[in-house]
């Protein structure tokens, strides 16, 4: 597979803004991560719906009631697990997302019922694997971003998020470029562009940058939070759970029959187009990095 000079500078120079934008709201404060990842949620779920209509015509046949009570009920979950002591008007947020969800969930259902006089159970399923898909992801990674806020550790409450989303980062880039370049033997016929040596390079390249990044910031006084040997396996996780997410997201088009799933980044599609190996990579790292923090 050839590079295309024009997609790679096009990818490129998106990416850098890209970049600038994510970091900004990463590193700025809990409150701008929470609106950065708020945007994020609702763009994932409109292009989430909007693959599910033109996967099954059913599901264009739910109610306004239900399209957006799941997307704000999902949201409410990402405000529930955000630790923090974060507040609005003295109240917590972690209160506000419980009850919020649990609300907003209460009025799909009796909208539905008031609406159809019953329950399309399988509407209703498929809304709830956008919630599994999309929310339950964003809502572990708002955890893991306000995990040891208040703490004296430069950045600590940061770490977390920029190991997950710089090993996914990193594993993309090399996976891409290492592809281009020495790609031969075909990765998956869901993604025919994706090559094992494209794949393997991205994984191993992610490893060792990661670690070498941990091993810098282990070493450096005041910011020792994870040794290099966790950077190296949340990179390893990361990078393969996320590859394992852009396939499931490439499935997805292809039953939806689409290329990108949006146009709200030149060269890099839509939200789920950016964000799909996120959404599957944030369990499994969250799982890892809960455990060892005891």
């Amino acid at each position: 597979m050839a590079l295309n000079v024009s997609v790679f500078k096009t990818r490129s120079l998106t990416a850098v803004v890209f970049v600038i934008v994510m970091l900004t709201g990463l590193l700025w404060h809990p409150w701008s991560f929470l609106v950065l990842f708020s945007v994020v949620h609702f763009g994932c779920w409109i292009e989430y719906e909007k693959i599910l209509i033109l996967i099954n015509k059913e599901y264009d046949d739910i109610s306004g009631l239900h399209r957006y009570s799941v997307m704000v009920a999902g949201w409410c979950l990402m405000l529930y697990l955000a630790n923090g002591g974060l507040h609005i008007g003295g109240v917590s947020i972690h209160d506000i997302g419980r009850w919020g969800c649990l609300g907003f969930l209460c009025l799909l259902v009796i909208g539905e019922i008031a609406q159809y006089r019953t329950l399309n159970m399988r509407n209703i399923g498929r809304s709830f694997l956008g919630l599994l898909y999309i929310s339950v992801p964003l809502a572990l990674l708002t955890n893991l971003r306000t995990l040891f806020y208040g703490t004296t550790i430069p950045f600590a409450d940061c770490i977390p998020v920029l190991m997950i989303i710089g090993s996914i980062w990193i594993n993309d880039t090399m996976a891409y470029i290492v592809g281009s370049f020495i790609g031969k033997t075909p990765f998956s016929s869901i993604s025919p562009k994706k090559t094992w040596e494209g794949t393997g390079g991205g994984v191993i390249l992610a490893v060792a940058a990661m670690g070498g990044i941990g091993y810098w910031l282990y070493n450096t006084p005041g910011w020792g939070l994870y040794s290099p040997v966790h950077w190296m396996v949340v990179a390893a996780v990361a990078a393969v759970t996320g590859t394992v997410g852009d396939l499931l997201e490439s499935k997805l088009k292809r039953m939806a029959g689409i290329k990108d799933s949006g146009s709200i980044m030149p060269g890099h599609g839509g939200f789920l187009d950016r964000f799909d190996s996120l959404l599957v990579a944030t369990p499994f790292a969250w799982c890892y990095l809960v455990l060892i923090n005891g």
